[in-house]
C-alpha cells in the first residue's frame, strides 16, 4: 500500500490529507477559530464534586468547566499534589506494558500513552480526595463535543518522537506494535540506563531499531519541557495553561511520518522549512522523502483530494455497484443506511445484497475514518437471511477497520442486519471544521411549514383580541413569509386575517429574522409586544 502525506496552506487553513493507495483516507484540518486543544496541561481549580456521577468540574479557564471521571485520576497524585505545595501520602501503583494510539482534535495525532481505553468499562466506584477550590494539574484528553465541555485526566504524559514521558510513574511500556522479543528487550533495557529516577515511560511504534543517541536526544527534550511546566505549576495562579501540546502539522509529522508513509509534500515554504529541520535531527534517513510543491495548479487538484473532500462533506456517498450510502450524525450518534439505488437485480437477492452490503462495509470503514466519527455508530444494512453472509460483512468491516489508529469496537449484525459500532472519540467529527449550524435551522436541517407559521400567528391573534383593543399592529417577518402572506390583493392571508379578526396589519419583511420567527409591534405604544401573549 502506497501512504502519502499531502499537506496544504492557504492563509490561516492548513489541511493535511493522508491518501492510501492515491485515495483519500484522513483529514486534518487546522485554522485559528479551530486550534487543537488535546494534550494542553492547565493548572485548574476544582469547581465542583460530584460523588454521585464518580467526577469532579475542573475550571480551566474555559466556557464550560472541565470534566475529570474519578477513573482519571493519577495514582500517582499525591506527588502532583506535592508540586503544589500540598502534603499527601504517595499512592503509585504499576501499570501495564501497552500503549494507545488517541486522535487529536484534527485527528492528527496518534499519541501512544495510557488513556481511558485503559481502564475496564465496567468502572468501580472510587473514593477520591477533592476538595471545592483545590488546585489540580490535569491534561485535556476529549476536546468539547455539542454542549459539554473538554475532558481531562490529572494522569499527565507528554509525547515526543520516540518516547512518552510519563511524570512520577517508574515504569517502562513498549508499544504493541513492536512484535519482536529481541526487540522489545533491547529497548527496554536502553530505556531503563538513560531514564531518571521517579519518571516512567511508554516507547511508541516509531522507536523500533532506532540508535541509543535519539533517545536520549527525545528524552532529553521531554525532561526539559516537563521542568518547564513545574516552573509555570509554581508561578502561575489558576486558572493558566501551563504546557502547549504542537500544532496539528508538527504532530502529524512526529506521530504519522513512518516506515510506511513512502513521501510528504507540502506546498508551503515556511512549513517545508520547519518540517525539513525536525526531520533533519530525528529522522535523517528520511529526508529525501520530503518533496516542495511549487506547481501552479493547487496540490489538492492535482492529487484529486478536492474531489474527495467535497464528498466527505455530503450526506449521500454513492457506491461503485450503483448503491448509496446515507449519513445522520446526531449529538448522542451517527446512524448510516446502506441502500441499493439503481443496483435492483431481482434474482438472486440475497448475493445482491451482500455483494452491496461488502462493497458498502468498505466504503463506511473509509469514511469513519476520513470524517473522523466517534461515539456511537450504528449501520443499517440491507436486509439478509443467510447467517453465513452476516458474518461474511461483520468479517469484512473488522478487517478494513485494521487500519484505523482510534480504539474501536464492532458488534457482529442482528436479526435485522444492524451492526453496531463503538469508536473512540476525541472531539467533533471533522465536518464541524469545515461548516457551521445553519442559522435558519439551527443545524437540523428542518424549518417549520409556512401553514404551520400561520397557524402560530393565528392562535397569536386570537390570544391577543381577547385581551387588547388595540385594532392596529405591525408584523416582522421573514421576507419569504412576509411575501407568502401578501401575495393576492383581495384574497391573501393578510386580509383574511384584517377580515377574521376585525384589525389592521402592516406586513414588514425582515431578512435578520429566521423563516420561522416572528414578532408583532403595537403601533400606538411603538413596542414589541410579541411575548406578552405568546403560549
Amino acid at each position: 500500500m502506497r501512504k502519502e502525506i499531502l499537506i496544504n496552506s492557504v492563509g490561516n487553513e492548513i489541511r493535511i490529507a493522508i491518501t492510501e493507495d492515491s485515495k483519500l483516507a484522513e483529514l486534518f484540518v487546522e485554522t485559528p477559530e479551530k486550534e487543537r486543544m488535546v494534550g494542553d496541561i492547565y493548572l485548574g481549580r476544582v469547581a465542583r464534586v460530584m460523588p454521585g456521577i464518580q467526577a469532579a468540574f475542573i475550571d480551566i479557564g474555559m466556557p464550560q468547566d472541565a470534566f475529570l471521571h474519578f477513573s482519571d485520576i493519577s495514582n500517582s497524585q499525591a506527588k502532583y499534589d506535592a508540586m503544589l505545595d500540598e502534603d499527601e501520602d504517595d499512592d503509585d501503583e504499576e501499570f501495564s506494558d501497552t500503549e494507545h494510539a488517541d486522535k487529536n482534535s484534527n485527528g492528527a495525532l496518534a499519541v501512544e500513552q495510557k488513556t481511558k481505553a485503559q481502564k475496564p468499562q465496567h468502572r468501580q466506584p472510587r473514593e477520591v480526595n477533592l476538595t471545592k477550590g483545590q488546585q489540580i494539574i490535569v491534561q485535556i484528553t476529549k476536546e468539547p463535543v455539542g454542549k459539554k465541555g473538554v475532558r481531562v485526566t490529572s494522569d499527565v504524559s507528554l509525547p515526543g518522537r520516540f518516547l512518552v514521558l510519563l511524570p512520577f510513574d517508574g515504569k517502562v511500556g513498549i508499544s504493541k506494535k513492536i512484535s519482536s522479543f529481541k526487540e522489545r528487550r533491547r529497548l527496554r533495557k536502553l530505556v531503563r540506563t538513560i531514564l531518571p529516577q521517579n519518571f516512567g515511560v511508554i516507547v511508541r511504534t516509531n522507536a523500533e531499531n532506532q540508535d541509543e543517541k535519539l533517545f536520549l536526544q527525545d528524552l532529553e527534550s521531554l525532561l526539559e519541557t516537563w521542568r518547564k511546566v513545574e516552573k509555570s505549576v509554581k508561578e502561575e495562579e489558576p486558572p493558566a495553561l501551563v504546557y502547549k501540546d504542537m500544532a496539528t502539522t508538527s504532530s502529524v509529522i512526529r506521530d504519522l511520518f513512518r516506515d510506511d508513509v513512502q513521501r510528504v509534500v507540502i506546498d508551503d515554504k515556511k512549513l517545508f522549512k520547519e518540517i525539513k529541520a525536525y526531520i533533519k535531527v530525528y529522522s535523517p534517513e528520511w529526508i529525501e522523502r520530503l518533496e516542495f510543491y511549487n506547481s501552479r495548479e493547487p496540490i489538492f487538484d492535482n492529487s484529486g483530494v478536492e474531489k474527495e473532500i467535497a464528498t466527505t462533506l455530503s450526506r449521500k456517498v454513492w457506491l461503485k455497484n450503483g448503491g448509496y450510502i446515507i449519513f445522520d450524525q446526531t449529538e448522542a450518534m451517527t446512524v448510516i443506511d446502506v441502500n441499493s439505488g439503481r443496483y435492483a437485480a431481482k434474482q438472486e437477492q440475497e448475493q445482491n445484497s451482500l455483494r452491496i452490503n461488502l462493497e458498502a462495509s468498505r466504503e463506511i470503514a473509509r469514511q469513519i475514518r476520513l470524517r473522523d466519527l466517534g461515539g456511537i455508530i450504528v449501520v443499517d444494512f440491507i436486509d439478509m437471511e443467510d447467517d453465513k453472509n452476516k458474518k461474511k460483512v461483520y468479517d469484512e468491516m473488522r478487517k478494513e477497520f485494521k487500519r484505523d489508529r482510534a480504539k474501536h469496537t464492532i458488534l457482529p449484525l442482528t436479526d435485522f442486519c444492524l451492526m453496531q459500532i463503538t469508536r473512540q472519540r476525541i472531539r467533533q467529527s471533522i465536518i464541524h471544521s469545515f461548516t457551521e449550524p445553519c442559522p435558519t435551522c439551527g443545524g437540523s436541517g428542518m424549518v417549520q411549514s409556512k401553514t404551520t407559521i400561520m397557524s402560530r400567528i393565528e392562535r397569536w391573534l386570537k390570544r391577543y383580541r381577547s385581551e387588547s383593543k388595540e385594532l392596529r399592529l405591525r408584523l416582522q417577518l421573514h421576507p419569504s413569509m412576509a411575501e407568502f402572506m401578501t401575495n393576492g390583493r383581495l384574497f391573501s392571508y393578510r386580509m383574511r386575517l384584517m377580515l377574521r379578526f376585525f384589525i389592521l396589519l402592516d406586513i414588514e419583511g425582515d431578512k435578520s429574522l429566521p423563516m420561522d420567527e416572528f414578532h408583532f409591534i403595537s403601533i400606538k405604544k411603538d413596542q414589541d409586544v410579541t411575548a406578552d401573549f405568546l403560549n
